[in-house]
């Protein structure tokens, strides 16, 4: 029997959500199981753009119940990972900084620089934070104003329009002691660079569904409609991922691409307009390094010059040149990886010299990275 709650939401809004009971019978799983293997006219590579969608479909052994014609990659989805190397550096730099606190959440605790990461800097006297939200960091500033508090903006548009309010905050409590270093990335620019990347040659995306709560349908559809790459906006239990490739492979056997939203019960059309509209007051697009894809126009989020005293770029005059060109860690490919060229078991460290506790690329130190998945899941 479905729990009583759930019911009530069924019953005064059907269709609105299917519940979680209703997501894990067998008997679904099987039937988009076969109607997948139906439908797939021939070898098919896709792409998941999703940190999250990485680790679900590992954590479900999805790749297990697809047909070999199926191939499943992981791409740029995990915003720890694809930030570019130079850029932690840059953070890590500011570190020596007198009085400087250096505030994050808690994924990039142990991703390594190319001298060490926050928790090594922690350990040689450097005062770090982990904030489980930009406010908090906000917070850490007013109670600290003999200090200055430093958040490492990363993440997608997921992420962005909170830390636009954080900084709104601190601009109305006239807080001069907090600053933000802006790593943010867009996730359209990058599928418009991996859609025309021949190397890579994808077949359909499978898109973020996080990110779409925020973006919402239009600025994914020129994938469809100029590059002729099926996309599927997708959720995250087990039969929401299958339906999301049994849209992508269905086009395909049609021999057409659209962009489907299996995901209505949480993604609108529209997307949501107020966060968007938090984040274009704060932020605006530049250019930006992406790990592994490299400078994509575009595709970063910089403050506005009106929030330039907040902007720690700025204010502690980073020479960004010199964070600009910073390598790879040797023999590390998370970079390949980002781009779905490459799988964890391609890269020589992989489960050697590179493990969650001894981690050398940000890939597998990343609750959402590509190479944490295959190894907590034991992907062969």
């Amino acid at each position: 029997m479905r729990p009583r709650r759930e019911r009530r939401v069924a019953e005064t809004d059907p269709g609105a959500m299917r519940m979680m009971d209703e997501f894990r019978t067998a008997g679904a799983v099987e039937a988009l199981r076969a109607a997948i293997a139906a439908a797939v006219p021939r070898p098919v590579k896709l792409m998941e753009v999703c940190g999250t969608h990485t680790m679900a479909i590992a954590r479900a052994g999805v790749r297990q119940l697809l047909p070999p014609t199926v191939s499943l990659i992981s791409g740029p989805g995990c915003p720890v990972c694809v930030t570019a190397q130079g850029e932690i550096d840059a953070f890590l730099a500011l570190g020596e900084c007198p009085g400087v606190v250096l505030a994050s959440f808690g994924d990039m605790l142990r991703v390594p620089g190319s001298t060490g990461s926050l928790e090594t800097l922690k350990a040689r006297g450097t005062e770090t934070r982990v904030v489980y939200s930009p406010m908090d960091a906000v917070r850490l500033a007013a109670a600290s104003p003999e200090k200055e508090v430093v958040f490492f903006g990363i993440g997608f548009e997921t992420t962005v329009p909170t830390v636009a309010a954080a900084l709104l905050e601190a601009c109305r409590l006239g807080l001069r002691n907090f600053s933000v270093l802006s790593a943010h990335k867009r996730v359209p620019p990058a599928l418009a660079a991996l859609a025309t990347d021949p190397e890579l040659a994808v077949d359909g995306f499978l898109l973020p569904g996080h990110v779409s709560v925020i973006l919402g349908l239009e600025p994914y559809r020129f994938l469809a409609e100029q590059h002729q790459i099926p996309c599927a906006i997708a959720g995250f239990e087990v039969t929401d991922i299958l339906e999301g490739i049994l849209h992508l492979v269905t086009q395909i056997a049609d021999g057409r691409a659209a962009l489907a939203n299996q995901y209505p019960r949480v993604v609108r059309p529209e997307g949501n307009p107020t966060a968007r509209a938090l984040m274009e007051r704060v932020f605006t697009p530049t250019d930006a390094v992406w790990r592994g894809i490299g400078p994509i126009a575009a595709s970063g989020l910089a403050l506005r010059p009106e929030f330039a005293p907040w902007d720690a770029r700025q204010k502690f005059a980073l020479d960004w040149d010199r964070f600009a060109n910073v390598p790879e860690p040797p023999a590390c490919r998370c970079g390949d990886i980002l781009k779905g060229i490459a799988s964890p078991h391609d890269c020589p460290l992989f489960g050697r010299g590179c493990t969650p506790a001894r981690p050398i690329g940000p890939c597998m130190v990343s609750s959402e990275g590509t190479c944490a998945a295959y190894y907590r899941y034991q992907i062969g």
